[in-house]
């Protein structure tokens, strides 16, 4: 799979801010283990993409190295915001294309505090990424300064997943793919904690 990585964190660049209006705390808890799958599929991207449910599952479980603080889909991408060679798509395979980003945070106190962690761990999940054979698709990772608690920065990964097919309905379960091979080897690979 395609996967690459790059840095915004200069000047005007957005800010993953998990103290957002909106923000819906998916982390598993002993207190909320019950109900954790109702809290992920209740928003309305879940009722979109299923396959985003299932991978915001994996990154908030309790054994993910991450949590995530927002998310959205994409489900028809223009041909302008898309490049069917960066997703090594074969002729007659970008004729739809569909998208999502995730804003994922370290569990741990001391991750990501300073920008070469959190490119490290791109780098890390990149090479994971380029083991899977899966084609139509793009994971691109986006280290950003965040917002954790109040008047603290730190920094989080925005990871981006765009997907193309002959279809909309062939984009979006590649789309689904990438997500659930990205949720396996960012769990099941990761160092990060």
């Amino acid at each position: 799979m395609e996967a690459d990585w790059g840095f915004e964190v200069g000047g005007d660049a957005p800010v993953i801010d998990a103290l957002w209006p909106g923000f819906i705390d998916l982390r598993w808890t002993p207190q909320r283990a019950n109900d954790m799958r109702a809290r992920i599929i209740s928003l309305p991207e879940s009722a979109q993409l299923p396959g985003l449910a299932t991978t915001l599952e994996m990154l908030n479980a309790e054994n993910s190295p991450v949590w995530t603080s927002k998310c959205d889909f994409w489900p028809d991408l223009q041909a302008d915001e898309f490049d069917p060679d960066e997703l090594d798509a074969p002729a007659g395979h970008f004729a739809h294309a569909s998208g999502c980003y995730i804003d994922l945070l370290p569990k741990g106190d001391l991750q990501w505090t300073i920008p070469q962690t959190a490119a490290a761990s791109c780098s890390q999940l990149c090479v994971g990424m380029h083991a899977i054979a899966l084609r139509c698709c793009r994971l691109d990772l986006v280290v950003r300064r965040s917002l954790i608690v109040p008047y603290h920065m730190d920094f989080g990964i925005t990871a981006y997943f765009t997907a193309c097919g002959s279809t909309g309905g062939n984009a979006v379960q590649t789309l689904e793919e990438a997500l659930a091979a990205f949720a396996g080897v960012l769990c099941a690979e990761s160092t990060l904690q």
